[in-house]
């Protein structure tokens, strides 16, 4: 049995990430907007986590906070024990190097490179990292590594930043709608990459979406709406990509 198979039957180990109390307010001219309301939230080491919720529910907010890309109004952030929260911008830099991998809903290529050259922007500046190849392989693309984005479709461009996000052996994977500009063929190519990394690497992963069928594959499914947590649930079996019902 894998980490990431463990993850949801062992609540008394030590948590990857421990959210307490946490909370953003933005203003928005003189109107306060409560992206986020006292959220309490583990993570664990090899867990694949699904946050579900409407726009505006804070799901992003929430990830980006974790991910050391925002800072919150209150409440605190630990990352195997360091409060994150507490982060000087150089600390803030060097935990987003070091720890954290990040896919986005649009996937941030440089035109004018390759995926090899995509992924190795990542590979140049990480301590332990994989060879860009390595990287592709892991999600399907040894064999597009000298296309140019402009020669791939969404799908395999989502995957070369999924390629770049894992490069650098991040301990975390944070996804805000991977598969939310693709169609559901390529949405689901993409989600078998997310996957894989999960369960071969042990990478504790956590994907935000709207889409409710993604939940299947976690082994927590975690339930914001309007900046709580309004449910968390566990699945007694994760389902493979291919076998969600869309």
């Amino acid at each position: 049995m894998t980490t990431s198979e463990r993850a949801a039957d062992s609540p008394d180990q030590a948590p990857v990430f421990e959210v307490r109390g946490l909370t953003k307010v933005y203003l928005q001219g003189e109107v306060k907007v409560h992206a986020l309301r006292g959220v309490d939230l583990q993570l664990f080491s090899g867990e694949f986590a699904v946050l579900l919720g409407h726009s505006g529910s804070g799901k992003s907010t929430l990830l980006n906070i974790m991910g050391g890309l925002d800072t919150p109004t209150a409440g605190t952030v630990h990352y195997l024990g360091r409060e994150v929260t507490s982060f000087s911008s150089h600390a803030l830099t060097q935990y987003r190097r070091e720890n954290v991998g990040f896919v986005f809903q649009f996937y941030n290529l440089i035109p004018s490179l390759t995926a090899r050259e995509n992924v190795a922007l990542v590979t140049e500046i990480a301590r332990d990292p994989m060879d860009p190849e390595q990287a592709l392989a892991l999600v399907g693309l040894q064999d597009r590594s000298d296309h140019f984005p402009s020669q791939m479709s969404g799908g395999e461009q989502q995957r070369v930043a999924i390629a770049r996000a894992i490069a650098k052996r991040p301990a975390v994977l944070l996804c805000d709608e991977p598969t939310g500009a693709l169609d559901v063929q390529t949405g689901v190519a993409v989600l078998e990459a997310i996957d894989a990394i999960n369960r071969n690497l042990d990478t504790t992963t956590a994907v935000i979406t709207h889409n409710a069928v993604i939940a299947d594959m976690a082994n927590r499914v975690i339930t914001l709406a309007d900046g709580s947590i309004a449910e968390i649930r566990e699945n007694s079996t994760r389902l493979r990509p291919s076998e969600l019902h869309w």
